[in-house]
């Protein structure tokens, strides 16, 4: 037996029948490219049972401890069937995206089974008519619990069942899997005591090791290099509130080489930030067209992941987050980015400065019984519509492959994310990266966004304006011309009257007018100072008023 560690533990906790908690993936194929040029169900499952030793995922259920009074386990199920967890439907004519999209949603909506390992595939045949892709296409959508995988663990688990060729060669590595018997109820409750010994140590050590992250937050905050002028709680919109249990699902794809040329208009600026900057985009135009757009900026939750190169296929979640803004007051596109590029280096500070590790470290120590208490308590009395959010949704990068892959044969042509809503966050945004192509999915509340396709167009429209006005280049930056400095004054008292004379006929003079700034679309304005001294007095330099360049320091 495994137990699940406290991050692990707390979405199982967070479980609620309105609020499932798990991720997944919509890969579409190609099964022209499968022996034959076609797969059967059959085919698929033989392929899904010869890679089950490729992720420990697919045969671990979990058992809890009663009344939650420690973490719950992870055992080898001795009662898996892989037919309960391969799943196959049709669309129906004509078999277009909006009807994927459709049932993407409610396959998504469904809670899995907690009593059985925690995953579901399933097969979607009758892609006849999605534009772009060939007829004869079939989607796999996969459910896997967030308890079990985060994104990158999740990455491990789709390699298990993908190839980089046609050929379905079979795993080269031995499957030694064996079943276990269920624990005693005695067992658990005794390992729950020892455990509960073991706390105030684990207390004392979390503590130990975040107080020197603090101490250095501290310090890079006085030497302001890190600003806390942001840390705030976030503006209320439609998404933060209570959620029902119905969803939307919907993607947009856009080409990679367009957003990497994006990111180069700004210094510094990462494919990361142009992503927050499109989403951010998308929010402005999506709530300013139902006049609920605030006048501060949104702000996303962007995990973090901590794996270290040892602990890529490792169990479970690893990660942590930070906020960042999206700018969605700013209405110029190269100027959001500008802000969320900011925003990011400077939470990617705060967070480097405590320890992103240290922050997974107090999950260990939330209590097993009370969070789950609190989590239904939280729900059933909709405190999320009697506060404000911490932040306004989720943003959650998700690599993907750079070199095309094979599902039991059939070539894989795109790839799109799924993700977990909850109270007080009823939008997140998934992004999924696959070969030349990038794509933004969205998971929300069907009561929050009746309408899926409106934000869909409004990311959209965001990546245009973003891709034209990078396209245009860089705003000029505006230069005022040099001011003349005076002569000195000469002190002598036997050319006096030269001097008076000297200064009256500087104060009749004209001022020279200054050069008018170039327009563009992405620079601000100047403003023009009010009055302009009729004469510079003799010894003091004329000030020039001048913009000062954004300067946004780099980090690796």
């Amino acid at each position: 037996m495994l137990q699940l560690s406290g991050q692990d533990a707390s979405f199982v906790y967070l479980e609620t029948p309105h609020t499932p908690m798990h991720i997944g993936s919509v890969g579409i194929y190609d099964p022209s490219t499968a022996p034959g040029g076609f797969v059967r169900f059959k085919d698929i499952l033989n392929f899904i049972q010869s890679r089950l030793g490729g992720a420990r995922s697919f045969r671990q259920r979990l058992v809890r401890v009663p009344f939650d009074l420690d973490h719950p386990y992870w055992i080898e199920d001795p009662e898996f069937d892989i037919e309960f967890h391969v799943r196959h439907i049709a669309l129906p004519k004509p078999g277009d995206w909006r009807q994927l999209c459709i049932q993407v949603a409610r396959l998504h909506s469904r809670p899995l089974d907690l009593n059985k390992p925690l995953w579901e595939f399933t097969i979607v045949e009758g892609l006849d008519n999605v534009q772009g892709l060939p007829p004869g296409c079939f989607a796999l959508v996969s459910k896997v619990h967030h308890a079990a995988i985060d994104g990158m663990s999740g990455v491990e688990m789709s390699a298990a069942v993908h190839d980089l060729n046609a050929d379905m060669t079979p795993p080269t590595k031995t499957d030694d899997w064996r079943p276990e018997n269920m624990p005693r109820v005695a067992d658990l409750l005794t390992r729950s005591y020892f455990n509960s010994l073991m706390q105030p140590m684990r207390v004392m050590e979390t503590i130990g090791r975040s107080l020197p992250g603090m101490a250095k937050l501290a310090a890079t905050v006085s030497k302001g290099e890190v600003s806390l002028s942001n840390t705030r709680l976030a503006p209320k919109t439609r998404f933060n509130g209570k959620v029902s249990a119905h969803r939307v699902w919907d993607a947009v794809p856009f080409p990679l080489t367009d957003i990497r040329a994006i990111k180069d208009a700004v210094d510094g600026a990462t494919v990361n930030d142009v992503i927050l900057a499109i989403v951010g985009g998308g929010l402005r135009k999506y709530l300013a067209g139902k006049d609920e757009l605030p006048p501060e900026s949104l702000t996303a939750m962007a995990p973090i992941s901590v794996r270290g190169e040892g602990e890529k296929a490792a169990l479970g979640n690893l990660v942590s987050a930070m906020v960042v803004g999206l700018g969605t007051h700013i209405e110029d596109p190269l100027e959001r980015l500008n802000y969320v590029h900011a925003e990011a280096q400077n939470s990617k500070a705060m967070t480097g400065a405590v320890g992103a590790r240290t922050l997974t470290d107090y999950s260990q120590l939330i209590p097993s019984g009370l969070a789950g208490l609190a989590a239904r308590l939280y729900t059933r009395v909709g405190a999320a519509n009697a506060h404000a959010p911490v932040f306004n949704c989720v943003v959650t990068n998700v690599p993907g492959s750079r070199v095309p892959l094979y599902f039991c044969g059939a070539r894989m042509v795109g790839m799109f994310g799924t993700g977990p809503v909850f109270d007080s966050m009823g939008l997140i945004n998934t992004i999924y990266s696959y070969t030349d192509t990038i794509a933004i999915s969205f998971t929300c509340d069907r009561n929050m966004m009746p309408d899926p396709g409106a934000y869909a167009r409004a990311l959209a429209a965001a990546f245009e304006e973003l891709k034209a006005a990078a396209a245009a280049g860089p705003a000029p930056k505006s230069k005022a011309p040099p001011a003349k400095k005076p002569a000195p004054a000469k002190v002598a008292s036997a050319k006096a009257a030269t001097v008076k004379a000297t200064a009256a006929k500087t104060a009749t003079a004209k001022p020279v007018p200054a050069k008018a700034a170039p327009s563009s679309p992405s620079a601000k304005p100047v403003t023009k100072a009010r009055g302009t001294p009729a004469a510079a007095k003799p010894g003091r330099k004329t000030a020039t008023p001048k913009v000062p360049p954004v300067k946004i320091k780099e980090t690796a």
